[in-house]
């Protein structure tokens, strides 16, 4: 059984996530954890300290959050109504990656599933800040949704890399389950720097075609090229429906949000991405 955490703000867009997620999953068993976090405007210190004038609206917007996730809850069930699926709500007075970090941990979570942008997220940046912020914190691989994206399932997977990491089974194992149930094919692409690769990275490309041995796949060699020009231009050629990226120290995601704002770099990803975080191999 899958493990799938779901935050929500009850926005159009969160809701698109959703939908995503329960049709990518459609014949899997899985239980999907939708997590919504709120923090009161009268979250200071004297709300901290118990003011009794203060302390009783905490729990109206607790009762708020809960009832906003119930109906949540049902309309997803009855919308999809498949028994292969259980839901399950939880409402935290938190910031959203403190709780996002504790579901990992306790619930087992295999994969995090949101939409790039909250219910104020301005449409032409690719990624909202809450997304960022997942991104860069989560120990678990996260799959970020476009609102525009129309849904698709994943029979071509986009995945650029430099062979400067060693793969093994537990770093991409969910994008092998999604290949596996979508019969996917992976197009593995790498930018040509002049330079031959290295023994090292000779080492790691061999090592990942092993890993994919029963998953359908190629490699492509690209002319040296920007990483964001080249990601743009083979998918626009072989019209990938998801893009998959590892996010170590010193990898490309990493220098893409230190950007302020991200879509001036022209990052347009307009497929589910997903981000699978180095530190998975311990």
């Amino acid at each position: 059984m899958k493990n799938i955490l779901i935050p929500t703000d009850f926005s159009d867009n969160a809701y698109k996530a959703i939908s995503y997620a329960v049709r990518l999953l459609k014949d899997e068993t899985c239980t999907f954890h939708l997590l919504h976090t709120y923090t009161p405007a009268i979250y200071q210190s004297e709300y901290l300290l118990h003011s009794p004038g203060q302390l009783g609206l905490g729990d109206i917007y607790r009762t708020d959050s809960e009832a906003k996730l119930e109906d949540l809850k049902q309309k997803v069930i009855s919308q999809f109504n498949n028994p292969k699926h259980v839901f399950k709500t939880y409402s935290a007075f938190s910031v959203l990656m403190e709780a996002i970090d504790e579901l990992v941990e306790s619930k087992k979570i295999d994969l995090l599933i949101m939409g790039t942008q909250g219910a104020t997220g301005a449409k032409e940046i690719f990624l909202g800040s809450s997304t960022v912020h997942t991104i860069k914190r989560a120990k678990c691989p996260v799959l970020a949704i476009p609102f525009d994206f129309d849904i698709e399932t994943p029979r071509k997977i986009l995945f650029p890399t430099d062979y400067e990491i060693e793969y093994n089974f537990e770093l991409i194992k969910q994008v092998l389950f999604i290949a596996k149930v979508h019969k996917s094919t992976l197009d593995i692409m790498h930018v040509r720097s002049g330079y031959e690769l290295s023994e090292e990275q000779k080492k790691n490309k061999g090592k990942l075609d092993h890993l994919l041995a029963e998953t359908k796949h190629k490699f492509h060699e690209l002319p040296d090229q920007g990483i964001i020009e080249a990601i743009n231009s083979i998918q626009a050629e072989l019209n990938h429906q998801m893009l998959v990226m590892v996010k170590n120290k010193h990898s490309f995601l990493e220098n893409l949000f230190l950007k302020p704002v991200i879509n001036q770099i022209g990052f347009h990803s307009n497929i589910p991405f997903m981000v699978l975080p180095y530190q998975l191999l311990g």
